[in-house]
C-alpha cells in the first residue's frame, strides 16, 4: 500500500518537540496570539526574506484580509485563475470584488500572464496569481502587467512554501503574499493557520488590525473587523516545523527527480519545471490518458492518487452567475481533465516511485 499522503511520519518524528512546544504554551496561558505566534511570525518572514509577517486563523482568512489591506472591495474586479482550489476565489466574493478568470499556461498551469493582460478592465484593481503544486506562476510579466495598469499583486502561495523565482522566494514576488498552513501542505499546522508576507509596514498593521477585531487596545476598535487570530499551539507547532522545512523540501525535490526519470520510459511526461525557479513539489501530477481508469487501477493495485482540481471554478455551481461555460478557458479544462497527482510527501518511502511507475505502466499496458 502506498498512500497518497500519509502525515504521520514526519509528525512522529517531531513528536517530543511538538509535546514540548505545546507545553509552552499551556505554561504560558497565550493560548491565542502571544509569545509562540510572534516568534513564528519573525522566524517565517527570516526564512523568506520577507519584511513583515502576519499569522492568521487560516490560509482563506489570509487572502481575505491581504484583499481588504489592499483596498480591494465593491465594485472592483481581481484576475486570478479558474484552476486552483475555491478559497482563491471566494476571498475575492468576501470583499465584495467580482473573480474575473484568465486562462493557465499549458505547461506550468499557473495564471498565464498574456491571458492576464487581455482579462484587465478599467474595473480591475488586482491581480491574484496562484504559484500551484509548489512552483511559482511567471512574475516578472504579471508584474508588469499589473505595473501598467497599477494593479496591487497579491500572491497565493499557499502550496510554495520555499519555492522560489529567480531567487526570490514566494510571498515576496508582490504587494502581499497569503500563505496556509492547512496540515497537507509543505508546511503544515497540527490544525488550521495562514500567514501574510509584505515589505510595507503600514499594510502589516493594517492586517494586524483586521485579524484582531480593528484593536489596538482592548475594546478600542478603530473599524470593523475580523477574528482571524492565530492560537498558539498552532505558532508553537509551526515553529518546530518550520526548522525542517527546507529538509522537507528536498526530500520532495529528490522524489520529483526519481519520478521525472522513470516516467519517460513508459511514455508520460513530468511535470514541467521552469529553470529559472525551484519547485518544492506539493503535489505531483502527470498527464495521463483515461485518467479515471488508469487511477482505478492504481487504487485497486493499492496506491493513492487524487485529481487536483476537477471541474475548474468557472465550472463550479458556485460561480456559474458569472455566465462561463465549457470552452471559456481551454488550458484549464484539459489540466482539470488530464492531471492525476501521485503519492508525494516527507517520509514517503524510497522505493515508492518505483512501484509507483511499475503500476502505472501496467494500467496503461506498457
Amino acid at each position: 500500500m502506498i498512500p497518497f499522503i500519509d502525515l504521520r511520519p514526519q509528525n512522529d518524528a517531531l513528536r517530543r518537540e511538538i509535546e514540548a512546544a505545546l507545553g509552552r504554551v499551556l505554561d504560558s496561558g497565550a493560548y491565542t496570539l502571544g509569545p509562540e505566534v510572534e516568534a513564528f511570525e519573525r522566524e517565517f518572514a527570516a526564512a523568506c526574506g520577507a519584511q513583515h509577517a502576519v499569522a492568521m486563523s487560516s490560509g482563506t482568512a489570509a487572502l481575505h484580509l491581504a484583499l481588504l489591506a489592499a483596498g480591494v472591495g465593491p465594485g472592483d474586479d481581481v484576475v486570478t485563475t479558474p484552476f486552483t482550489f475555491i478559497a482563491t476565489a471566494c476571498a475575492i466574493r468576501y470583499v465584495g470584488a467580482s473573480p474575473v478568470f484568465a486562462d493557465v499556461d499549458r505547461e506550468t498551469h499557473c495564471l498565464d500572464p498574456e491571458a492576464l493582460a487581455k482579462a484587465v478592465t478599467a474595473r480591475t484593481r488586482a491581480v491574484l496569481p496562484v504559484h500551484l503544486y509548489g512552483q511559482v506562476a511567471d512574475m516578472d510579466p504579471i508584474r508588469a502587467v499589473a505595473a501598467r495598469h497599477g494593479l496591487a499583486v497579491i500572491e497565493d502561495a499557499a502550496q510554495a512554501h520555499g519555492a522560489t523565482y529567480h531567487g526570490a522566494a514566494a510571498g515576496t514576488l508582490g504587494a502581499l503574499g497569503c500563505f496556509s498552513f492547512y496540515p497537507t501542505k509543505n508546511l503544515g499546522a497540527l490544525g488550521e493557520g495562514g500567514l501574510v508576507t509584505t515589505a510595507d509596514a503600514a499594510l502589516a498593521d493594517k492586517l494586524r488590525l483586521l485579524r484582531d477585531w480593528g484593536a489596538r487596545e482592548k475594546y478600542q476598535h478603530d473599524f470593523v473587523a475580523y477574528n482571524a487570530r492565530m492560537d498558539g499551539f498552532q505558532g508553537a507547532v509551526l515553529r518546530v516545523k518550520l526548522r525542517q522545512l527546507s529538509a522537507w523540501n528536498e526530500e520532495r525535490r529528490r522524489l520529483a527527480a526519481r519520478y521525472a526519470e522513470l516516467l519517460p520510459k513508459i511514455g508520460l511526461e513530468p511535470p514541467f519545471e521552469r529553470p529559472d525557479c525551484r519547485h518544492v513539489f506539493h503535489v505531483y501530477t502527470v498527464r495521463v490518458p483515461e485518467r479515471e481508469r488508469v487511477a482505478a487501477a492504481l487504487r485497486a493495485a493499492g496506491i493513492g492518487t487524487a485529481l487536483v482540481y476537477p471541474p475548474p471554478l468557472h465550472l463550479q455551481p458556485a460561480f456559474a452567475d458569472l455566465g462561463l461555460g465549457a470552452g471559456s478557458f481551454p488550458n484549464a479544462e484539459r489540466a482539470a481533465r488530464e492531471l492525476l497527482a501521485l503519492p508525494m510527501f516527507p517520509g514517503l518511502a524510497p522505493d515508492a516511485p518505483e512501484r509507483v511507475v511499475a503500476a502505472l505502466a501496467q494500467a496503461l499496458g506498457v
